[in-house]
């Protein structure tokens, strides 16, 4: 695997294919970030961005890990001693999930976004930026009709953490676009250079694979889980055995949620998977990439029931690190 297919791997979309291309010439020393709000444990939507910083740093990138403060602060998510609070275990479990400690630097927003070059910039990006433009980008942010000041200003700190943090690489989840987007226009507008940017996939609502994954609105896997929640909860899966989840009685699509979470988060990080099934079923199967176990499960060889044994004991492996931090 070239370098720009091991930094492009896994993900929804590239922007842009040429920026990244030129990165992917010379990515040693390279800088790549992501950003998260401290606002809780390690959760499925925190690893497979961890997963994809993995796969940057065997690339030869140097990663930073945005742990922000401030946006949690501006999101009402506590004071600063309990943000901070948060910050340092999640710092502890993202070393344990498999972030190369040498190669990571763990940066508090308030380190520099309280600084004056940087409040001042944040200013001339407001006056640069329209109400309907702010509000577009802080979809992803605020949830529910009672939207804050505070949570406008959200997506403008987002994109001049790019600059300030002088980074060469964005990494975001698929709901952070419109937050790259607002960045790529706003920049400039500054005197300062766009960086291109990586969106990993979503991963389906577990128990329906309709909308998002999330620890807020339903089911989620996070490193507080045991092995028996983490078994119940990928049990309890939606996981049809067909290339094509049926639409919904509403027309919505459906993903497979369980398939998802063995592309994303098993195979980046797992030179194979063993399905054990008793000798009456056929014995145990051996995959060596997700195409093989993907393509069994639509042919019927793999019952739904024996993947989601096998994806339950592999996310419990990759969790097992983390949650002993929680517990130590």
């Amino acid at each position: 695997m070239d370098a720009y297919e091991l930094i492009t791997r896994n993900t929804d979309e590239v922007v842009t294919e040429d920026e990244v291309r030129t990165l992917a010439t010379d990515p040693d020393g390279k800088r790549a970030y992501v950003g998260y709000e401290p606002s809780g444990v390690l959760h499925i939507g925190h690893m497979l961005t961890a997963t994809k910083l993995i796969d940057l740093q065997e690339a030869g990138f140097e990663i930073t890990v945005l742990l922000a403060d401030v946006h949690a602060y501006l999101n009402d998510k506590g004071t600063f001693e309990e943000i901070r609070e948060t910050a340092d275990r999640m710092k502890a479990q993202f070393i344990a999930y498999g972030l190369d400690e040498d190669k990571t630097e763990f940066v508090l927003g308030s380190e520099f976004q309280l600084d004056k070059a940087y409040t001042l910039d944040l200013h001339a990006a407001e006056l640069e930026t329209t109400l309907s433009r702010a509000k577009r980008s802080m979809a992803e942010i605020q949830r529910g009709d009672h939207a804050k000041v505070s949570q406008m200003v959200y997506p403008l700190m987002q994109a001049l953490d790019i600059e300030y943090l002088d980074v060469d690489l964005a990494v975001g989840g698929l709901d952070q676009r419109k937050v790259h987007m607002l960045a790529r226009e706003t920049l400039p507008e500054l005197n300062y250079e766009v960086r291109p940017a990586l969106h990993t996939p979503i991963i389906a609502d577990l128990s329906t694979g309709v909308g998002k994954m999330s620890s807020s609105d339903g089911v989620t896997i996070s490193m507080e889980d045991t092995r028996q929640e983490i078994t119940e909860k990928v049990n309890d899966a939606y996981c049809p055995p067909t290339a094509d989840p049926e639409p919904t009685d509403e027309g919505h699509d459906r993903e497979n949620p369980v398939l998802q979470l063995f592309q994303y988060h098993v195979f980046p990080r797992v030179e194979h998977v063993v399905v054990e099934r008793p000798e009456k079923y056929g014995g145990d199967l051996e995959y060596a990439s997700y195409e093989a176990l993907k393509a069994d499960m639509e042919s019927g060889e793999l019952h739904p029931m024996d993947a989601k044994a096998a994806l339950a004991a592999e996310l419990n492996v990759l969790i097992e690190p983390g949650r002993q931090q929680l517990s130590g």
